[in-house]
């Protein structure tokens, strides 16, 4: 166990916190669609998949352990995003709760592979 590590993970992932309760604040939902998380998920997607790249092969590093494990999964959450899902469909906004699931799973894959190719290629 590597305290330092620890610590570099901890702040990432605080700070990420932070800035996706910012965004939960400043990103009000639009008519029921959970915008917030959705916009999270996304964007951080899109920016772990640009760190992997720039980081690939620097495993333990401190840039990835604070921004790739730290920032970008204290930023993004798949638990909410679950939640918020499991609330649409239950309310019988079907329409809805399947274009927040598919467009957050093919979304967030697609910006993660994006993210990736574009940055290994000018990297």
């Amino acid at each position: 166990m590597n305290w330092s590590n620890m610590f570099l993970v901890f702040i990432g992932g605080g700070a990420g916190s932070i800035l996706r309760y910012l965004l939960g604040i400043a990103l009000p939902a639009y008519q029921g669609f959970p915008l917030p998380t959705f916009a999270v998920n996304l964007v951080g997607s899109g920016l772990l998949g640009m760190l992997s790249a720039w980081l690939y092969g620097q495993g333990t590093s401190g840039l990835y352990l604070a921004l790739a494990i730290g920032f970008c999964g204290g930023f993004t959450t798949f638990s909410t995003f679950s939640m918020e899902a499991i609330r649409l469909w239950e309310s019988g906004r079907m329409l809805m709760g399947f274009l927040y699931t598919f467009g957050s799973l093919a979304g967030g894959l697609a910006l993660f592979a994006g993210g990736f190719f574009l940055t290994r290629a000018w990297h």
